[in-house]
């Protein structure tokens, strides 16, 4: 018989919780951002960071990378609270910031225009680059 290895049980844990953050995302985020957007400079980046990870050509370790990030700033259970003035989305923005770092090249321009639209943000005369 072979042995079984105790990352082999992972994945479906890991499955189940990428599920859970992508429900959580889905039902909450909008809400959440819509509300905030004049006090989150970052408003922008977080909608184009859902187009990334709703868009089913985006590989799924991005999707799941930039999911978690989204349903941490969704969340109501923060390191700082988002309601405190000035200072309540830093943290969301350190995990988002964390992020891009680690999947920047899968933002594409037609996120950020899709979020710039959704946001009734003029469009940018400039090219977005790709490693944005």
């Amino acid at each position: 018989m072979r042995a079984m290895r105790p990352e082999m049980f992972k994945v479906p844990a890991l499955l189940a919780e990428a599920a859970k953050l992508s429900r959580i995302v889905q039902r909450d985020f909008w809400q959440k951002l819509l509300e905030f957007a004049a006090q989150i400079p970052f408003a922008e980046d977080l909608a184009a960071a859902y187009y990334c990870a709703t868009d089913p050509v985006t590989p799924g370790r991005v999707r799941g990378v930039l999911m978690a990030a989204l349903a941490y700033f969704v969340s109501p259970f923060d390191a700082i609270p988002d309601i405190l003035a000035g200072i309540g989305f830093t943290d969301d923005a350190a995990v988002l910031a964390m992020a891009f770092g680690l999947v920047a090249k899968h933002l594409k321009p037609h996120h950020y225009a899709r979020a710039r639209a959704t946001l009734g943000l003029p469009e940018r005369s400039e090219q977005i680059s790709e490693a944005r």
